[in-house]
Formats: structure tokens, C-alpha cells, sequence
């Protein structure tokens, strides 16, 4: 088997670490869009808007009568 040179290996590691270096910076600035946002006004979440405390009507129109 042969082994390969020394420097193909050095430049495949600094291929590597200039692409880790490319990706952070992308998650650096994807981060820093995420924080530039305005918190959502209203006071109420999202997630939970419209919600009615209690038992919920069946999503498969199961009524019992």
C-alpha cells in the first residue's frame, strides 16, 4: 500500500478548517438575525393563542349524545 504525502494531508486539514470556519461564521450570523427580532407584543404566546380552558370538542366529530 501506498502512503500519500505529507502535504496532501496538510491540505486536506486546512480545506477542513477553513469550511468549520465558513459554517460557524454562518451560525454566527444566523444567531445574531435571531436575536435582532422585537419580541412578539400582545402579551399573549403564540403557541397558545385562542385556547379555551376546559374539555375540548373531539377533532374526529365523535359526539356522543
Amino acid at each position: 500500500m501506498q502512503k500519500s504525502r505529507p502535504t496532501q494531508h496538510k491540505r486536506a486539514r486546512e480545506r477542513a478548517r477553513q469550511e468549520k470556519q465558513q459554517q460557524k461564521a454562518a451560525r454566527r450570523l444566523e444567531k445574531s438575525r435571531r436575536t435582532d427580532k422585537p419580541p412578539a407584543t400582545g402579551g399573549e404566546d403564540p403557541d397558545i393563542a385562542g385556547i379555551v380552558p376546559g374539555p375540548q370538542p373531539s377533532p374526529w366529530g365523535d359526539e356522543e349524545a
